[in-house]
């Protein structure tokens, strides 16, 4: 099939109902918007703008990133529910959004049935950075302390149901370990409350925290990856560090208003696959410590099923409840 057709087709799937060439004027006049529910700055905001940016001219549209953090990411995942459902406003995030029921006492939607799950983008481990003050330098010094303090040492929490959390509980299940959970509005508070000394540990993306970590502003211990990262290659894996099979990532995907046609769905998942492959092509995605992992949308429906099913098992055996 010829590129411009190719084209026009993707443009009509997009733009609704209208001959291809309409479809095509139309595509350009309206931009996708990309509702990120996290302050910029943190891993979230950084996968989207990445993939904002290779979106742009496989759509023949501008892709617009709009951040509107807040109330554990539910801001922006109410204003995506009430958007037309017409493949023009989505929201891209991360795992808490799935766990929106297991973590929120009134959570403002339920994330399965009420979006429609694109795509899974891409996933990046997770780091364990303390302040560049403790002299604990590797993870067993830092094990060793927490248990002889149990209680005292302080973890910070991007969000209730992010990645961090989920896996810092199992870190805790794990280790033996008794750490006292702060919450915070997001991976920036949370990482320069650490930087400044004020918390004594975080476990968050690599996207996020590999930057003050690579200028020592934190000290990174350890990596919930299978291998070390090439941005830290100092920096060992948690099995490398004493802790076998401690594997987690943080992940990002996009999800549209329910009812929004498959079609269109189908349309802007396979526009991700192609943005994510050239993405990978031109090594834009390394820097960023991000690896395109890319699920169409019923495989992404299933992958999130599979998550929330250990998440909520971790958040069960921890004892967490909803305030």
């Amino acid at each position: 099939m010829p590129a411009l057709k190719r084209r026009t087709l993707l443009l009509a799937a997009l733009g609704g109902p209208l001959g291809g060439a309409v479809a095509a004027v139309d595509a350009q006049a309206a931009p996708l918007r990309l509702i990120v529910p996290f302050a910029p700055g943190g891993g979230v905001d950084a996968a989207a703008r990445v993939l904002a940016g290779a979106l742009a001219p496989r759509l023949g549209t501008p892709v617009l990133v709009e951040n509107h953090p807040g109330a554990s990411g539910t801001i922006g995942g109410r204003l995506v529910l009430g958007a037309a459902p017409d493949g023009r406003t989505l929201l891209f995030s991360a795992a808490t959004h799935v766990f929106t029921r297991q973590v929120l006492a009134r959570p403002p939607y339920d994330p399965q049935a009420d979006f429609a799950p694109v795509a899974r983008f891409g996933r990046t481990p997770l780091l364990l950075v303390v302040a560049p003050g403790r002299g604990e330098r590797d993870l067993q010094q830092l094990l060793a302390a927490i248990r002889a303090e149990p209680g005292g040492w302080s973890a910070g929490v991007p969000a209730y149901g992010a990645p961090g959390h989920l896996a810092m509980l199992d870190l805790e299940r794990r280790a033996g370990l008794k750490l006292n959970l702060v919450p915070y509005k997001g991976t920036q508070p949370a990482l320069m409350d650490v930087a400044g000394g004020h918390a004594d540990l975080l476990l968050d993306s690599l996207v996020a925290l590999q930057p003050l970590a690579r200028a020592g502003r934190v000290r990174a211990l350890a990596i919930s990856a299978a291998d070390r990262s090439p941005l830290l290659p100092r920096v060992p894996t948690f099995a490398e560090a004493g802790l076998p099979a401690f594997v987690h990532h943080s992940w990002y995907g996009l999800w549209a208003p329910r009812d929004t046609p498959d079609e269109r769905i189908e349309a802007l998942a396979q526009a991700v696959a192609g943005a994510a492959a050239a993405l990978e092509s031109r090594q834009a995605l390394r820097p960023l410590g991000l690896e395109a992992a890319v699920l169409g949308s019923d495989e992404f429906r299933i992958f999130v099923t599979n998550e929330l099913a250990a998440g909520s098992e971790l958040l069960r055996q921890s004892g967490f409840h909803v305030d």
